[in-house]
């Protein structure tokens, strides 16, 4: 395979919500994770779950689920934690992102990429880059920097860093 080629190739790290199959590109995922313990974040938004404790770093934990606009997270003992970091206008996120099971990794031709569709979501279209057809399934590609638009950064940081000390995981 030439180097235009391999430009052409983008992967993405498939996973599950309810019925839904989802992909992100792998460039955005830094880990994934067996679901650890969530600690509660008071007044926090609807979609922000809670903190974990990430190898000494306090990571927010995003329900997905609530961030795409479906019912929340039912816990069960698939569900993970993908931990994304994004750029968004220079700013840096890092957070994870709490989804029912992870798939697997598609390397994808970009022109077998299909535009969202417009109509007939039952979330925004603008957090979808594009379908995928995976043989008789569709897997929706997810824009995971129109997820976290420039308001929802400052929202999720000044969530986690006003936290008070005592709510915090303990770090060891």
């Amino acid at each position: 395979m030439n180097t235009e080629d391999v430009k052409k190739l983008n992967s993405y790290l498939s996973f599950n919500m309810n019925e839904e199959v989802f992909g992100v590109n792998v460039a955005s995922v830094l880990s994934i994770l067996e679901l650890p313990k969530i600690t509660k974040i008071p007044q926090a938004p609807d979609y922000i779950k809670g903190m974990i404790n990430l190898r000494g770093e306090v990571l927010p934990v995003v329900d997905f689920h609530v961030k795409l606009g479906m019912p929340a997270t039912e816990i069960t003992t698939n569900t993970c934690i993908l931990v994304i970091e994004i750029i968004v206008n220079d700013e840096t996120l890092k957070c994870g992102i709490m989804v029912d099971t992870v798939n697997e990794v598609y390397e994808i031709e970009a022109d077998k990429i299909l535009p969202p569709p417009t109509i007939g979501n039952s979330f925004r279209s603008d957090f979808i880059e594009g379908i995928y057809r995976n043989g008789e399934s569709l897997i929706m590609l997810v824009n995971i920097v129109n997820v976290f638009k420039y308001q929802d950064l400052y929202t999720i940081k000044d969530t986690v860093d006003n936290v008070p000390e005592e709510v915090q995981p303990i770090t060891e």
